[in-house]
C-alpha cells in the first residue's frame, strides 16, 4: 500500500468519507481557503495538521468522540485536535477546566502540558466541527463547508460502529450530535467547560470515569487520561 502523505486524510477515513472530498461543497471550501491565503491571511492550523484528529485516530480505532467547535485562533495554539494545544503552549481556559474535572473525577494530578495527542492515539477522536480558522478571527471559517464534512464523519461513526462514547459539551456540540443513535452508543452531555459555563454543571459531571466504565463494560481498554 502506498505511503500516507503528510496532511492527507488517513486511508481508513478515506474509505468511509473519502467521497466527501470531491463533492461541490469541498471544492468551494478549497477555493475559499486558497483565496484567503492568496490575500495574505494566516490560517490555523497549518495545512499538514488540518486532518490531525483523523490521522491520529483511524476510523476503526475510535472509542470516544469529543466534539469541539472551532480551532484556536491564536499563534501556535491550533494543531488539529479539539481543545488541545502543542506542548509548551499555555493551557487555554476550557482545557484548564477539563483538567480540573479529570483531577477531581479520577483523583489524578494533571500536568501543564496541553497536548492531547496521547488521548487521540488511544482512540479519542478530538473533532472540531470547523477544521480551519483565520488568525485572531474566531468563527471566521464557519458555514464554509467544514461542518458538512465533519457531520459526515459523525454519521459514519454512528452508522458503522457500535459502543462508542460521544461527548457533547455545550449546545453547539449537542445540536451537532443530535443524529447519534443512543441505543447503539453512549451519549454524554453537559454544559461547555468554558469559564462562562463550567460552574453550571461541567464541574462534577464525572464523565471521564463514566467513559472508562462504559468502555470496560464493553470489553475495551479504558483511556489513560493522565497527562
Amino acid at each position: 500500500m502506498s505511503e500516507q502523505k503528510i496532511g492527507q486524510l488517513h486511508r481508513s477515513w478515506q474509505a468511509v468519507i473519502g467521497d466527501e472530498l470531491s463533492k461541490p461543497y469541498m471544492e468551494s471550501l478549497r477555493d475559499f481557503l486558497k483565496q484567503e491565503k492568496a490575500a495574505g491571511k494566516t490560517i490555523y492550523p497549518p495545512g499538514p495538521l488540518i486532518f490531525n484528529a483523523f490521522n491520529h485516530t483511524p476510523f476503526e480505532q475510535v472509542k470516544v468522540v469529543i466534539i469541539g467547535q472551532d480551532p484556536y485562533h491564536g499563534p501556535n495554539q491550533a494543531h488539529g485536535l479539539s481543545f488541545s494545544v502543542p506542548q509548551g503552549v499555555d493551557l487555554p481556559p476550557s482545557l484548564q477546566n477539563i483538567y480540573k474535572e479529570i483531577a477531581a473525577d479520577l483523583n489524578i494530578k494533571m500536568s501543564r502540558n496541553g497536548d492531547l495527542t496521547p488521548w487521540a492515539d488511544q482512540g479519542v477522536l478530538l473533532l472540531n466541527a470547523t477544521l480551519t480558522v483565520e488568525q485572531a478571527n474566531a468563527g471566521s471559517h464557519q458555514n464554509k463547508g467544514w461542518e458538512q464534512f465533519t457531520d459526515a464523519a459523525i454519521a459514519a461513526l454512528n452508522a458503522r460502529r457500535e459502543g462508542l462514547v460521544f461527548v457533547l459539551w455545550g449546545s453547539y456540540a449537542q445540536k451537532k450530535g443530535a443524529i447519534i443513535d443512543e441505543s447503539k452508543h453512549l451519549v454524554l452531555k453537559s454544559v461547555h467547560p468554558s469559564p462562562l459555563s463550567a460552574h453550571r454543571g461541567f464541574f462534577g459531571n464525572r464523565q471521564f470515569s463514566t467513559i472508562n466504565g462504559y468502555l470496560v463494560k464493553h470489553g475495551q481498554a479504558p483511556i489513560n487520561w493522565q497527562l
